[in-house]
């Protein structure tokens, strides 16, 4: 009952805070700490996931809970004296497709808790500045959801110019000072500004070498999303629609989730007049456009002419193309994109290698819920063979380990039917509904 009140009573904050943005769009709000009570942080941690990967302090969820509530008071009472100290990030590296590794950031448990309790306030106030165009990170609004714009947008619009834009580590090179000062139009509460100074300073634990950088978000945190936003909403959301969309004789849209952002243009040399200037807007805050990776896309219908890379784009994970609907109208089709497909086989075949001698219970079971999540992301209509395929990777994979569980062990694919019939693997589906009236 007292859980349920303190989230009550959170809510109403929150409810309150936005409804302050929303009719005081200019206000600086200098005055929010104090809305932060126990109540506050008991709604952090259970808002704070509790299966991560420990950070620095080797602490895990269940450690911090055995005394939850004394902790919270500590923390809180830290966290409003200054006292609080943010422990530097635990970097992990996870191996990519190319055959590199992508480092990621880890955070104490204790950091995550904090870092919700600063996001829960700040939230709100930038949930009714951010504009349409910005997907990436916000509450209510999916990759699905960013997919579906840039599509409408481009068939009904007749939006057939492309810039696939590219930003190079932007979350690593983000001045800060630039950082600060969009944060200074909105919030300049000291506690709160003191707690996002620490994540910034806080640094990166790597082999035991800690370093610390001017530039970049908090990695790994729930409030480095936020600020990276903070920072595109001021640098490139803003600037489209109120600087270059007023200048271009054509219909253009801008569809960014995070730092992967597509424009699309009604007219070609509305597109290559935004491509001309766009480097040296994002270079006047530090940011670079990716040189190889930054294409300029002649999106028309090629319908009859197979398909040509060239003139297709790649958008948070899909390949978009221009094919026939069922009626033999040109649609514009989102299958799984090349990397991404190897991605995920190379990750299932790692898997299945590693945990080949696990109870084929225990090994379906994985693969299942792999073969569902990879269906309720890339299940979009048009992408059923790939998803298909998909799962015959899978089922490929679990036969090679299963072949190699011993020397005598060789499954072919008659007894790996067999087994398939005892642990059957989920057909592979279509998630979402198709929204075109093609």
């Amino acid at each position: 009952m007292e859980e349920t009140l303190g989230s009550t009573n959170t809510s109403t904050k929150r409810q309150w805070i936005a409804e302050q943005a929303r009719e005081h769009p200019e206000r600086v709000f200098t005055s929010l700490h104090h809305l932060i009570d126990i109540d506050w942080m008991l709604e952090a941690y259970r808002r704070t996931r509790k299966d991560g990967a420990t950070g620095i302090d080797g602490v895990t969820a269940a450690d911090y809970e055995k005394d939850l509530r004394a902790n919270l008071e500590d923390l809180l009472e830290r966290i409003k004296s200054g006292r609080y100290f943010a422990p530097p990030v635990r970097r992990h590296y996870i191996p990519k497709a190319d055959g590199g590794k992508r480092p990621l950031g880890i955070p104490t448990f204790e950091d995550k808790v904090a870092q919700r309790a600063i996001v829960m306030i700040l939230e709100p106030i930038y949930e009714t500045d951010f504009l349409p165009c910005s997907y990436g990170f916000r509450p209510g609004r999916s990759a699905h959801d960013a997919l579906d714009a840039l599509r409408n947008g481009i068939m009904e619009q007749r939006l057939r110019w492309v810039i696939d834009a590219d930003l190079a580590r932007y979350f690593d090179s983000i001045p800060h000072t630039h950082l600060r000062s969009f944060l200074d139009l909105r919030i300049k509460d000291g506690v709160i500004r003191r707690m996002l100074d620490k994540w910034l300073k806080a640094g990166v634990l790597d082999q035991g070498v800690l370093q610390r950088s001017e530039t970049g978000t908090p990695q790994g945190g729930v409030v480095s999303p936020l600020l990276s936003n903070v920072f595109l909403h001021h640098v490139l959301d803003k600037w489209f629609e109120a600087e270059v969309r007023p200048r271009l004789r054509g219909r253009c849209q801008l569809v960014r989730y995070a730092d992967d952002a597509v424009m699309t243009f009604a007219d070609e040399q509305d597109g290559r007049r935004v491509l001309a200037v766009l480097g040296r807007r994002l270079g006047r805050f530090g940011l670079t456009l990716h040189e190889t990776k930054t294409r300029y896309v002649d999106f028309r219908p090629r319908l009859g002419r197979g398909h040509d890379r060239d003139a297709t784009f790649d958008f948070l994970g899909f390949n978009h193309v221009w094919t026939r609907s069922r009626k033999g109208n040109p649609v514009v089709r989102q299958f799984t994109a090349r990397d991404r497909f190897a991605r995920a086989v190379k990750s299932v075949h790692r898997w299945c290698k590693t945990h080949r001698h696990e109870p084929l219970a225990t090994q379906h079971e994985h693969l299942a819920r792999v073969i569902r999540g990879h269906c309720n992301y890339y299940g979009r209509i048009g992408n059923s063979a790939r998803l298909s395929w998909f799962r015959f990777r899978v089922a490929h994979c679990w036969r090679w380990s299963l072949s190699r569980r011993s020397s005598k062990g060789y499954v072919n694919w008659d007894r790996m039917n067999v087994l398939l019939r005892r642990f059957p693997l989920p057909l592979a589906r279509i998630r979402s509904r198709d929204t075109s009236t093609a």
